[in-house]
């Protein structure tokens, strides 16, 4: 794989990382001025960074533009309305559509005109719930048309997820599908958008139903509106002049109170960071077909499936299924064959779960895919072993790299567009990107010595498209990550940099856990569990897992005189957990103990509850209220969870 790695050319003019990346950080103003004048502005802005009197940072003020003019109406200009800029691939309905930049603006331009119809104007927020279906895109895009705020909820979000987002986004309409579908089973969403919105105590004026036809439950209330019929009655409408620092989207990510995050992204910076970052992290050229394996609701389906791409002038694929089971392991190697894949994007835990169901390969044979070139990976930590699996069956550089819902594009990568690759070691994303000072920092902020682990911090400012503040929440941005360092963005990770400048990320010092690439909150578990009439403490951690990276443990301590069985309690709580949360979740296996470890505050102690599952050594803290309850703890983990993860 090193080897492939140094011998990959290039079409791109030769540029060194190393002075590119010293020029970011040294003389950001005019680097980031370099990078704008790549995109179309409306009225170009007159500098890249401000900072304001509340001491945040702004990107390219005073600049006009439209993302969705971006993305769509700018490449028709220039000759391109033919040519392919989405394709629907599904192998769950077992159907292919595909749209050209043409096709897909007047989509997006008629639905804009009819929430444009519906009262919708510049500044409204809209709530998408949408399975991965073209018509997810178009509701993006036709919000960015409008200049209206987007927050796109992942569908399989309960309706107590669904209605905490609707509380604090107060969309004027939501749109949404009769129903999603995975392997074998079809998921009626509007029945859990009704009980989102009657749980919520906001009301959106209108309800826009795209009905799939595929015999789930629809039932229709009097402020619904079918998406079919509104785009018959609507008229086109043209984009509307956004600032640069106008919002483009929310997107809610799990907090450690329990209550989501909207993070926020501008409509400038973003811009700039999707078009820089497709050319010189991913190495992709215009024109060329992009994949992410990812879903609309999470940040790299908004990133990398619907802005990225198309506002470089790429062609996505917008796939629904799964890596197996659709039908099997061999989907993702068919999508790439089939539609002339370049680059592709997916998470380490779909790898693992193809590896588990073909270990040798044997399906990645049976199909030509000579124009992919390179295979990226994030979402979660990405072992060694399945980085090298796939390098070795694939045959082309596999690139971890490392990000987050924050931040919007990576911080670290091994960046594809430079003449100058880096060998790959396994367990680092490789080197900073440009425009993110990365630096790891002690308790006190002092700076870390080399291989010294501490907490993963970006000296700031922050390169465009990362996040300028969160919803509704200017305290909470500064105290959650601006805080804890002075003149620093906490990332809530810890890690190492070596002696080389590469960065490894070990893992967050909080307490959200990523199942599959999807951050969760345990602090929200556990109010759930504890809400069980049986359970009088509890605790929930994440723990090691070969295929999710990892999953949620949890430790319940039962009311006294309580008589319930074990198995019992488990498969309420795990059954109460998959309703209010949902499925992602993936709570499984839930451990009675007698009491939990704690330090004399009563704080419990999580780290070392982690460590002993995951059978890593760890120091007893002076703290620590009764030592002898960690001997239990272990005694119960050894008893009682041989095989349950199946652990290596």
């Amino acid at each position: 794989m090193h080897k492939q790695i140094k011998q990959t050319t290039r079409t791109m003019a030769q540029i060194n990382y190393e002075q590119e990346f010293k020029r970011s950080i040294k003389d950001p103003e005019n680097f980031w001025m370099d990078q704008a004048s790549q995109i179309s502005w409306f009225q170009k802005p007159t500098r890249a960074i401000s900072k304001e009197a509340n001491g945040f940072y702004q990107w390219f003020k005073g600049g006009k533009l439209n993302t969705s003019y971006l993305a769509l109406d700018a490449h028709i200009e220039n000759g391109r309305g033919d040519d392919i800029a989405l394709i629907y691939d599904s192998p769950v309905t077992q159907s292919i559509a595909k749209h050209t930049y043409l096709e897909l603006r007047d989509m997006v331009s008629r639905l804009a005109g009819g929430m444009q119809r519906l009262g919708v104007e510049k500044g409204d927020t809209v709530i998408i719930y949408m399975p991965m279906i073209p018509q997810a895109v178009v509701s993006m895009l036709a919000c960015a048309r409008l200049g209206a705020i987007h927050s796109v909820v992942f569908g399989g979000f309960a309706p107590h997820e669904l209605a905490i987002r609707i509380d604090d986004a107060k969309p004027k309409l939501i749109i949404t599908a009769t129903s999603g579908i995975e392997v074998n089973r079809i998921i009626p969403y509007k029945p859990m958008v009704d009980e989102a919105i009657k749980t919520a105590t906001h009301s959106p004026e209108h309800v826009i139903v795209f009905n799939r036809k595929l015999g789930a439950i629809r039932p229709d209330g009097e402020n619904d509106i079918d998406y079919a019929t509104l785009m018959k009655i609507a008229d086109p409408v043209r984009w509307t002049e956004v600032d640069a620092t106008d919002p483009l989207y929310i997107l809610y990510t799990s907090g450690t109170t329990g209550k989501p995050k909207g993070i926020i992204r501008d409509n400038g910076g973003h811009a700039v960071a999707m078009h820089y970052s497709m050319k010189h992290v991913y190495g992709v050229n215009p024109r060329e077909v992009f994949w992410a394996a990812s879903d609309v609701g999470w940040v790299v389906g908004h990133s990398y499936i619907v802005y990225a791409p198309l506002i470089y002038g790429c062609t996505t694929v917008l796939f629904e299924g799964k890596p197996v089971r659709t039908p099997d392991a061999s989907t993702f190697w068919r999508v790439i064959n089939d539609h002339d894949v370049n680059v592709m994007f997916t998470a380490p835990t779909a790898i693992r779960a193809i590896k588990k169901e073909d270990p040798n390969g044997e399906f990645i044979k049976q199909f030509k895919m000579c124009n992919l070139r390179y295979l990226f990976l994030a979402g979660e930590r990405c072992d060694a072993s399945t980085l090298e699996w796939a390098g070795e069956k694939l045959n082309v550089p596999v690139i971890d790299h490392w990000w987050q819902t924050e931040s919007g594009w990576p911080i670290v990568a091994n960046m594809m567009g430079f003449e100058n690759h880096f060998e790959v070691k396994p367990g680092s994303a490789t080197k900073p990107v440009c425009g993110y000072d990365v630096q790891i920092l002690r308790e006190d902020g002092t700076q870390a010595q080399p291989r010294e682990e501490g907490y993963v911090a970006v000296k700031l400012p922050l390169p465009p498209g990362t996040l300028p503040n969160l919803w509704g929440d200017t305290e909470r941005f500064v105290k959650g990550y601006l805080q804890r360092f002075e003149g620093y963005y906490f990332s809530g990770d810890g890690g190492y940099i070596d002696e080389e400048g590469y960065v490894f990320i070990t893992g967050r010092v909080d307490d959200i856990i990523n199942v599959a690439g999807h951050r969760l909150s345990t602090a929200e578990m556990e109010e759930v569990v504890a809400k069980h009439p049986d359970v009088a403490e509890c605790c929930v951690v994440g723990i090691e897992d070969d295929l999710k990276g990892q999953v949620p443990l949890a430790l319940a301590v039962l009311k006294a005189g309580s008589e319930i069985e074990h198995f019992q309690l488990q498969s309420e709580v795990v059954n109460d957990v998959r309703k209010a949360i949902g499925p992602v979740a993936a709570l499984k296996k839930v451990l009675v103990v007698e009491r939990l470890p704690k330090t004399r505050s009563g704080k419990i102690l999580r780290k070392i509850i982690r460590a002993i599952a995951d059978g890593k050594e760890y120091n007893v803290p002076s703290t620590i209220d009764d030592p002898e309850i960690l001997s239990e703890i272990q005694n119960l983990f050894e008893g009682q969870m041989v095989g349950v993860f199946e652990k290596k």
